[in-house]
């Protein structure tokens, strides 16, 4: 069985779109010791400007912990955790797609 080298590309930056944003939050939340959130914008000033790439990439990793928060305590629709997920992915393909880009770049491979 042989795999199509673009789904083993999307594959990779979907993977590595949502372990760098897990790890983004956590580090975020390790450094700063306040939680990881799409409030962060809402600041104003400067630090909603240097918190938007921080948002921006760990944006999947903040949607899904949402979704699932939501899930369990609101006792959202089944459905509703589905489309947050679907969307979570691309947003994860396409942070991934960045960072391996930004990672080939960097080792000038």
């Amino acid at each position: 069985m042989s795999i199509n080298p673009t789904a083993l590309e999307a594959l990779q930056s979907l993977l590595i779109g949502f372990a760098f944003a897990g790890l983004l939050a956590s580090a975020f939340e390790l450094f700063t010791q306040k939680r990881a959130d799409f409030r962060l914008l809402q600041a104003g000033g400067l630090t909603a400007v240097a918190s938007v790439p921080v948002v921006v990439f760990s944006a999947p990793f903040l949607i899904l912990r949402n979704t699932v928060n939501g899930r369990r305590i609101e006792g959202r629709p089944f459905v509703f955790v589905m489309l947050a997920s679907m969307i979570a992915s691309a947003w994860s393909v396409a942070s991934g797609r960045v960072v391996l880009d930004l990672l080939l770049l960097v080792g000038g491979a």
